[in-house]
């Protein structure tokens, strides 16, 4: 670890000034720590000329976790960390569905749903979220009816009818999670992905102990926490999985072996990565012509899109966006998933200077699903670069995209 001794420092330094005295004393240039965090050296630059503001909490403590940093006032001083610099907007329903997960019913109540009518309405619900442009609002208003049904099913009902409820209350759980994500609320985040994985165990059923894994991979890697145990996860759910049963449990298990990858690519492990995108590859290579899962989406389609997000967590921008130019954006039948990858497309542009071609893609992603793009930090944090010194062709249209993203009240 280098040394952090900050003798070169005056106590009441400020940040931007912290940040460029730390990064010379590694020897990164700006390019290279932006990098190493995943912007761009034109984004250091604005960090330590003051035109960008205090990052939020997460890009904070990756700074100083490169920077080799143990306290993170080295970094930022006597200034303050408003809530303000780390949390995003909140959707209006957020306390709604707060509360919901946070009751605790003692009783499992007197008529439970039937688990085949349960299976329906959670069914309909993820329709709704992989097709309405709005989709936290589409699934707000049904998510509290929901968790208070599918806990009395699991807790009332017998038998195979038992088991089904429980499939239902992780995927229940598993909607909540999607809409509690990027908002200020990280507990409920991992409160529901856990709660998604003990439902789905109580139904002892590899699927859905699959999909449960799926989304817990995905809150630890986006918190960049227990690579080694996610992977151990996938791979020992892998292992449950019978890929010659039936489509779902091939499709599944591409889509553990996706997890894999995308976590390897997350610390740099490419040659692991890019060899479980490849089993990925296989399997889904094996699935019916247009198949996607009904919830999960996994398809061909899907494990082309991560290898755009693969590439730019090796730091790879160019290979993402000739990795882009071979996929279509309809292959996935979601529009979150659409507008996600639009996002990651547009992200490898504005690593390589491409910023016309970002806003461009934002515009579309915004398009296809205004929730999705509303609260992607990928979106607001290039926006918020961009708002800086935006280029004159597009400079309405990054004002426009900075508005929906509250960047700009």
């Amino acid at each position: 670890m280098p040394n952090t001794n900050s003798a070169g420092l005056a106590p009441d330094a400020p940040f931007a000034q912290r940040l460029a005295y730390y990064r010379e004393r590694t020897g990164r240039s700006r390019a290279v720590l932006g990098g190493l965090v995943g912007r761009s050296a034109e984004w250091v630059k604005g960090l330590e000329t003051g035109r960008l503001g205090l990052p939020r909490l997460p890009m904070l403590i990756r700074l100083a976790d490169v920077l080799g940093l143990d306290d993170l006032a080295d970094l930022v001083g006597d200034q303050r960390l408003s809530r303000a610099a780390y949390t995003k907007h909140a959707h209006e329903s957020l306390d709604v569905i707060r509360n919901s997960l946070a009751a605790y019913p003692v009783t499992a109540g007197d008529d439970p749903m039937p688990a085949d009518v349960l299976t329906g309405r959670v069914e309909q619900a993820w329709r709704l979220w992989h097709t309405k442009k709005h989709e936290r609002g589409a699934v707000a208003g049904r998510l509290p009816g929901l968790i208070a049904d599918a806990r009395a099913s699991a807790r009332a009902l017998d038998g195979a009818e038992r088991r089904q409820a429980s499939r239902q209350l992780a995927q229940v759980y598993h909607l909540a999670q999607l809409y509690t994500t990027f908002q200020p609320a990280p507990e409920l985040v991992y409160l529901t992905s856990d709660r998604a994985m003990h439902a789905a165990a109580d139904a002892d059923d590899p699927a859905a102990i699959a999909g449960a894994a799926w989304y817990l991979n995905h809150v630890w890697r986006d918190a960049g926490e227990a690579a080694d145990a996610r992977v151990e996860l996938a791979r020992d759910v892998a292992d449950m999985l019978r890929p010659g049963k039936s489509a779902e449990q091939l499709a599944l298990f591409s889509l553990m072996h996706l997890a894999i990858a995308l976590s390897h690519a997350k610390v740099g492990r490419e040659g692991d990565a890019w060899r479980h995108h490849d089993e990925a590859e296989r399997a889904a290579r094996g699935l019916p012509a247009g198949y996607a899962h009904p919830w999960l989406m996994i398809g061909r389609g899907m494990v082309e899109h991560y290898a755009v997000t693969m590439h730019l967590d090796l730091q790879k921008p160019g290979l993402a966006l000739r990795a882009a130019d071979r996929i279509d954006p309809a292959a996935i039948p979601s529009r979150t998933r659409q507008s996600r990858y639009l996002v990651e497309v547009a992200r490898a542009h504005h690593r390589e200077g491409d910023d016309v071609a970002a806003v461009h893609l934002m515009r579309k992603a915004e398009g296809i699903s205004a929730d999705t793009f509303a609260f992607s930090l990928f979106a607001r944090s290039m926006v918020a670069e961009l708002l800086v010194s935006p280029p004159a062709t597009v400079a309405d249209e990054v004002r426009d995209l900075a508005r929906s993203l509250r960047l700009i009240v």
